[in-house]
């Protein structure tokens, strides 16, 4: 069994491997994985040392916990942390009852998600997980979606930040100072809404997926110095950019989920191209560079098989020379500012 490094969450007792696992595919909604294929991916992530994993009601519509308790169940329970999420309550689907438009296909039948941020919207989002889960204590609870990407209408993500700061931020505090969670924090998909969230009030992590990559470096502004001087631990979901920083960059790379913009794939290109000189993987440089910031702790990669999950270990592992990230730097393809691996 192979050993993973860990690093603390803010000042809390706990801390994570730095490779995480991102448990969003197994849930289902990107492609169908068989329950056998789910535990084995898994296991192969835990033979190969990693020890924190992530999930959330909203992946599958709760398929995602369930599965990953059921693999967790095995093992005792201080050997692993995980995390999950708040936001998104879920009911048996009523007879009668209209799904709504947005409903995501290949979700576990017959469960509906409702957002909602209040004290007893987290309360019940909290002991709902627990029991797919299989376990009481939860490590990390995780504030879902409250980002412009997800909701699309600023007047609505101000009245959903009002409503957590309000309400359910009352109920994560009170969870975390009864001990019943270990740490508290925001899973989004924009640094300034993390960086909103971390000032207005006593964040342990945030998980912000997508913006500090290889491929864009935004958070650097104004968000990454903040965590860093506040004790605010950072984990990096979405390293590979949705997928243009995967492997090779096709035309029809995705970033966002979505058809990549040409000047991101022309970027991500030019970088892919310095990495082929160096004889070394694109995913690579992308899995590592993240974790050379002081306030990154971990990068959560998901993966669709155990043979993704094999490959990332191996990306962790890949030895990458100093000179790569000079390269990088000396193109204008890394920030300035961007801490490099090794450095």
């Amino acid at each position: 069994m192979e050993h993973i490094a860990a690093r603390r969450i803010g000042t809390t007792a706990l801390s994570v491997t730095e490779l995480g696992f991102g448990a969003a595919p197994i849930g289902g909604f990107r492609a169908t994985i068989t329950e056998a294929e789910a535990q084995a991916l898994l296991e192969t992530a835990w033979q190969g040392g990693v020890r924190f994993f992530d999930t959330s009601p909203f992946y599958g519509y709760g398929r995602s916990e369930l599965r990953l308790g059921h693999f967790l169940r095995q093992y005792p329970r201080e050997e692993f942390i995980i995390s999950t999420k708040i936001g998104r309550v879920m009911h048996a689907k009523q007879p009668g009852e209209e799904a709504p438009a947005d409903l995501r296909s290949n979700g576990l039948p017959g469960f509906i998600p409702t957002f909602d941020y209040s004290y007893d919207g987290v309360m019940r989002s909290l002991e709902q997980s627990c029991q797919r889960l299989g376990i009481s204590r939860m490590d990390i609870l995780l504030v879902h979606d409250i980002d412009f990407w997800t909701i699309q209408d600023r007047e609505l993500l101000d009245q959903r930040f009002r409503t957590l700061m309000d309400g359910g931020y009352r109920a994560l505090d009170e969870l975390r100072r009864a001990g019943v969670i270990g740490a508290i924090g925001c899973g989004l998909n924009e640094a300034d809404i993390c960086l909103r969230f971390a000032k207005a009030g006593d964040f342990d992590c945030m998980l912000l997926a997508g913006r500090y990559t290889l491929l864009e470096q935004g958070a650097l502004d104004e968000f990454l110095p903040y965590a860093e001087a506040h004790n605010v631990s950072v984990i990096i979901g979405g390293p590979y950019n949705s997928g243009i920083l995967a492997a090779d960059v096709p035309d029809h790379a995705t970033h966002d989920y979505k058809a990549a913009p040409r000047h991101l794939i022309e970027k991500a290109r030019r970088i892919a191209a310095v990495c082929q000189r160096h004889r070394l993987p694109l995913a690579a440089a992308a899995l590592q560079f993240p974790l050379a910031h002081p306030a990154v702790v971990s990068v959560i990669p998901g993966a669709l098989s155990a043979h993704e999950v094999q490959q990332n270990l191996s990306h962790l592992r890949q030895p990458i020379p100093a000179a790569l990230w000079q390269e990088l730097r000396a193109e204008g393809l890394l920030a300035p500012k961007a801490p490099l691996p090794g450095a």
